[in-house]
């Protein structure tokens, strides 16, 4: 028996706006040292009012947010200001965005495992939701890394992991905040598709039951899993191969109750994670839920490179924000024709054992 509280009709509602068609999630919750790698690759001083001018710039690029239904915070930017002094919460309201935030607090060693972790942040994760939900926030993150290696994932950190989701998942939904349910299994190795696919089946399995299991109400909340793709160190295939193992892993394990699937692009170039998504929604298959984006570096890396921290290059770096917003928004209604291919829109963005 799924059980959300006095918050359930709204956790509803919530989600369902954030899974609203043709819209998807700018994940913006990079930690200061995150955000710190993003303005280094540019040459920018981490310092707080730079951090704000990046975030400030994605907020109000010109037409951008009609392809944004929510915006993944960081603690920083949830309590942050404008250089005008408006709160950025503020700010997405009135651009009918939906703020959330990220709550775990990183990966720690799992013991017993080869080199396999666990997601950390459930020691006074209800106080923290709460504090969050008063401050704005309507929706939280909470990332769980598997990889495919040698033994791996195990059993225990496919248990362990899928647990640590829905317990985060149940204590937001107690708390008014729509949890996004991320278990993400890593793209480093040489592995196939079909070893990706078999993989990606079973954490998702597990996952589901987990949820279950802790009573977790899945109309009110939303998952951001990988795509289904090759290993980084094997050969790339088309994205309608993609589209194909992906909606097939989805068919066979995430019930039609979870209104959105919001993938994370996991160190595709902006190109690929915008043509991959496209292939998954023109896909002739049955697909009870919204499949659209959750993206950070596929969102932003051709925007840094435009912007380069100088405020002369602020317009360049907006419409390259656009560009992307704009082409997967396409994507998620299977429209895109791969017109958006702007400078640097190639490059692969895969950093190996991803973190942040």
């Amino acid at each position: 028996m799924a059980y959300a509280g006095k918050y359930a009709d709204e956790l509803i509602a919530t989600a369902k706006k954030i899974a609203t068609p043709g819209k998807g999630i700018l994940a913006a919750d990079e930690s200061t040292g995150t955000i710190g790698k993003r303005l280094a690759s540019i040459n920018v001083e981490n310092v707080e009012s730079n951090r704000r001018a990046l975030r400030e710039l994605l907020f109000t690029a010109p037409g951008a947010l009609e392809y944004i239904s929510g915006v993944i915070l960081f603690e920083e930017t949830l309590f942050q200001k404008s250089a005008a002094g408006k709160p950025f919460v503020d700010m997405l309201k009135e651009a009918d965005v939906v703020p959330g935030i990220k709550v775990d607090t990183g990966v720690a060693a799992l013991a017993g495992t080869n080199g396999e972790t666990t997601t950390q942040g459930h020691d006074g994760l209800g106080a923290r939701c709460a504090k969050y939900y008063q401050q704005g926030a309507r929706f939280a993150k909470w990332r769980a890394v598997l990889k495919i290696a040698d033994g791996c994932p195990s059993p225990l950190a496919v248990q362990s992991n899928a647990d640590g989701l829905a317990r985060y998942a149940s204590i937001c939904q107690e708390n008014g905040l729509v949890p996004i349910v991320e278990p993400e299994i890593l793209i480093d190795g040489s592995h196939d598709i079909e070893k990706s696919a078999a993989v990606t089946e079973k954490v998702l399995a597990a996952v589901y039951k987990s949820l279950s299991d802790h009573h977790v109400l899945l109309e009110g909340t939303l998952l951001k899993p990988n795509m289904v793709t090759p290993g980084s160190d094997a050969a790339k295939v088309a994205p309608e191969v993609v589209g194909k193992y992906t909606v097939r892993t989805l068919q066979r394990t995430v019930p039609a109750a979870v209104p959105g699937i919001m993938f994370l692009s996991g160190g595709q170039s902006e190109e690929e994670a915008t043509l991959n998504l496209n292939a998954m929604n023109a896909l002739e298959a049955t697909k009870p839920w919204t499949l659209s984006f959750s993206y950070g570096r596929a969102l932003q890396a051709s925007t840094l490179k435009a912007w380069g921290g100088k405020v002369e290059n602020l317009e360049a770096a907006q419409k390259a924000f656009f560009t992307r917003a704009k082409a997967n928004g396409e994507a998620t209604l299977g429209k895109y024709t791969g017109a958006a291919v702007a400078d640097g829109a190639s490059e692969s963005l895969h950093v190996k054992d991803y973190k942040y």
